[in-house]
């Protein structure tokens, strides 16, 4: 499509004329000056194609539908409505040849822009928009929300902070209050003991003075008699002063601040602390009916088993020095295939869907299964590790590990849950890792599981029975039959038919989707040997068998 300010005529480029359009046929995919649509009306080929307004083309210049094989890069020309696929030339041979409804795309197309699917589509894409305002609205209510909790959060800070303040005042006030107590009635206890000293220090001195006179100017009959007398007034003073000087103590003021005022200034590093405590958001998205925008194309919601055939696309053998032991298998959105080798290597293994080696890739213990999360990510799951892991499947780099409380096993993901055999259990977590809910299984013999839109199923290999369940764990059917024995690998299709692959019988049974029927479709002599791994690709339409000693086999389902 062109684009700019200008739209030129195509085909006077194509003369090296520079000229710009007036009309754009939708049907070429170039402009047309007045000249060359007067030609264009004119040719046989051409006159019955769409011409519109430069006007109208403008409004659907970045609408962009390509017309050409992604896989062969061929025109799509023909349609599947078995398979619902719009086909290539080179598609048809390769992929659908057992395939009856195969008609030309343009007979596929008529009538399209009245098809009631059209229309449901526009309704579709009104009602997604409505989900959309509404959760937009609901985020914006959150996030006033949020600003309303921070307020409230800072005015309980601030309260807290004048409370302690006011509290720490209080308590600062009574102390001083206290100590200056205390200082006053250590100092009046010297003030007195003081008093008396100097009192006695008088008395001392006017006996001194006496005793000086009387040598000086008495008798010395009077002499020896003062001595005497001043001799035992004084011994008695000595006595009165010993005696105030053993009841006299000295004092000392200290502070002892209580241990929880120490803990504060010296422990308690944090004022407070946040928590953010969060939940599944609560929007009410419903999901709008999407139909394929054509007329009488019916895409059904269920199919027969009768009706299912296998076509071998490639068949190969894993090649390794040490031990090969199978457990798990997906197709990777690249389109290679992914292979889970249980074994002390701690590796998974890389193949190309037409049987070449690419790589193997190292991980953090014994790989069980595998699932595709989505175009970029997988899980896998680990035996011997109490952890589930995610990682990148384009660098095979771990993004994630969530722990659980036992080994894992099978796991399976829908509609961004996540489904994981843990001790006798379906651990049901969100994509972040947390646990949403426990499921009781019906057996302790449960290592492998799948799920769908609205049903998990799961394999109970010494009994050999397949039980399917709703998504809250209550058992919907299970089915056993003779020809199954070690019932292992499960995984279903678009329509809820269930494929069981059974390790000791070498066989490949589909179930329908009632478990009221079933039928062995690929058996021993198809080339099965131990069958332990089994992975529908709903995208692909396409079944991956992986056999316990290293047998891989890849199927188009028709």
């Amino acid at each position: 499509m062109a684009s700019g300010t200008h739209v030129p005529c195509g085909p006077c480029r194509y003369d090296d004329v520079t000229k710009d359009a007036k009309r754009w046929c939708t049907n070429c995919e170039e402009g047309l000056c007045e000249d060359c649509e007067h030609a264009h009306k004119k040719s046989k080929i051409s006159r019955d194609h769409q011409v519109i307004s430069i006007e109208d083309y403008r409004k659907i210049e970045n609408v962009s539908i390509s017309q050409v094989c992604e896989h062969h890069e061929e025109n799509l020309e023909m349609f599947c409505k078995t398979h619902d696929e719009v086909l290539c030339m080179v598609c048809v041979p390769s992929k659908h040849k057992a395939c009856s409804d195969v008609i030309s795309i343009s007979v596929a197309s008529k009538n399209s822009r009245q098809s009631t699917a059209s229309s449901d589509l526009e309704e579709a894409i009104g009602g997604t928009m409505l989900n959309v305002k509404q959760c937009i609205t609901n985020c914006e209510t959150a996030t006033n929300k949020i600003e309303k909790q921070e307020l409230a959060i800072k005015t309980t800070i601030l309260k807290t902070r004048t409370k302690i303040n006011s509290h720490l005042d209080k308590m600062q006030e009574n102390l001083l209050f206290e100590l200056r107590a205390t200082s006053l009635t250590c100092k009046s206890k010297y003030t007195k003991f003081l008093q008396k000293l100097k009192s006695k220090k008088e008395m001392l001195t006017k006996l001194r003075e006496q005793t000086q006179h009387m040598k000086q100017f008495s008798s010395d009959i009077q002499v020896f008699l003062g001595t005497r007398q001043v001799n035992q007034q004084v011994i008695s003073e000595v006595e009165s002063i010993k005696s105030e000087i053993g009841a006299t103590k000295d004092y000392e003021l200290k502070v002892a601040i209580h241990s929880l005022i120490e803990k504060l200034s010296k422990e308690t590093e944090e004022f407070g602390q946040m928590k953010v405590s969060d939940c599944n958001v609560k929007l009410d998205f419903k999901d709008p009916k999407i139909d394929q925008a054509q007329i009488g194309i019916n895409i059904p919601t269920s199919r027969n088993i009768s009706d299912v055939k296998l076509q071998l696309i490639k068949t190969f053998q894993i090649q390794r020095s040490a031990e090969t032991r199978i457990s798990g298998c997906v197709t990777l959105p690249n389109g290679h295939l992914l292979i889970a080798n249980w074994t002390n290597e701690n590796q998974l293994i890389e193949y190309s869907d037409t049987g070449e080696h690419i790589r193997d890739i190292p991980v953090s213990g014994r790989p069980f299964d595998i699932t595709v999360m989505d175009s970029n990510r997988i899980v896998v799951t680990y035996t011997d590790k109490k952890f589930i892991e995610i990682m990148n499947s384009n660098t095979f780099k771990s993004e994630k590990k969530i722990s659980l409380q036992k080994s894992c096993f099978g796991t399976s993901i829908e509609a961004r849950r996540l489904y994981v055999i843990s001790d006798s259990t379906i651990q049901v977590l969100d994509l972040s890792g947390r646990q949403l809910e426990s499921l009781k299984l019906s057996s302790d013999n449960v290592v492998y599981i799948t799920s769908s839109r609205d049903r998990i199923f799961y394999t109970d290999f010494m009994k050999n029975i397949v039980h399917c369940c709703s998504l809250k764990g209550q058992e919907l059917w299970w089915f056993k039959s003779d020809s199954i024995v070690r019932s292992s690998g499960v995984t279903v299709d678009n329509y809820n038919n269930v494929y069981v692959v059974g390790s000791s019988s070498y066989n490949l049974t589909i179930i329908q989707q009632d478990g009221k029927d079933s039928k062995t479709i690929l058996t021993k002599s198809d080339g099965l040997e131990w069958p332990r791994a089994v992975n529908y690709d709903k995208e692909k339409r396409t079944l991956l068998i992986g056999g316990y000693y290293g047998k891989v086999a890849l199927y188009n389902t028709i």
